[in-house]
């Protein structure tokens, strides 16, 4: 059963702990005039996910679908969702809307959001922040809540394990434990360091978030600039360019495997 957590008034977190991979699956509904779902979970989820929400707002009255980028757990029930409520739209970035969205995912037409553009749904307003390849995918976009100050990160902050829905401590050590962790198998790379990722990350930390509501793990609730600044100087030293050091005399860089030994000694 799907966990509900309140992490700002009427901003909901709806959370699934899915033992076999140690990962937490979260979903934010914005209960509000016009209510918004941010991200959809995946299908075998569906149920839970529904059954939540429908504890809190009727389905039907869902106006606004949004995620990230395109992927499973991102927005897999998106034609579901919009079968219950007839009137919703999917909200998501320009890229997406024209690359994958509106032809293979949604049932109506997706509304494009440009860079900086604000989505109000009542009391709230939600800035869409195009991010590209940020956390991934080239269609990437975030939403900043400026009433209660919330950053929906999707994957950003990602920390395995069943962890609690809130908390005021640091999560970057967890984060940095997973994302070395998912380097050492068929999972590596998930999050591309590329020329933008600094810029990004640092963007998103001029917006002084006071929340980061992240789909794997705690919603943080702090300095979000300074977690967004952690984050950056994790991302650069488990994912950024390898030093000389880790170079082999062939030019190749040192595979995966020798990882622990010439990157993360202890």
């Amino acid at each position: 059963m799907a966990k509900i957590t309140e992490i700002a008034p009427d901003l909901f977190r709806i959370t699934t702990f899915v033992a076999p991979f140690n990962i937490q699956f979260s979903q934010f509904l914005v209960r509000d005039e016009e209510p918004l779902l941010f991200h959809t979970g995946p299908r075998a989820l569906f149920p839970e996910v529904k059954a939540a929400v429908a504890s809190l707002i009727d389905p039907q009255t869902l106006r606004w679908i949004g995620f990230s980028h395109f992927e499973s757990d991102e927005c897999a029930t998106v034609p579901e969702w919009q079968q219950l409520a007839s009137h919703s739209e999917v909200v998501c970035s320009v890229v997406g809307k024209m690359v994958s969205v509106d032809d293979c995912l949604a049932l109506r037409p997706a509304k494009a959001m440009a860079d900086g553009e604000v989505l109000e749904t009542g009391r709230y307003r939600f800035r869409f922040l195009a991010t590209p390849h940020v956390p991934h995918c080239w269609e990437a976009g975030l939403l900043f809540e400026e009433t209660e100050r919330t950053l929906l990160c999707s994957d950003l902050f990602h920390q395995d394990g069943d962890v609690e829905p809130m908390t005021e401590s640091s999560v970057i050590d967890r984060c940095r434990k997973t994302l070395v962790g998912y380097q050492q198998g068929p999972l590596a790379n998930y999050v591309p360091y590329c020329s933008v990722t600094d810029t990004t990350l640092h963007r998103l930390a001029v917006l002084q978030p006071k929340r980061l509501a992240t789909m794997h793990g705690s919603v943080y609730v702090g300095d979000g600039s300074k977690a967004l600044h952690d984050l950056a100087a994790v991302w650069r030293e488990v994912l950024g360019p390898l030093p000389l050091c880790c170079i082999r005399s062939d030019h190749r860089a040192i595979g995966d495997h020798d990882y622990n030994t010439h990157v993360n000694p202890s």
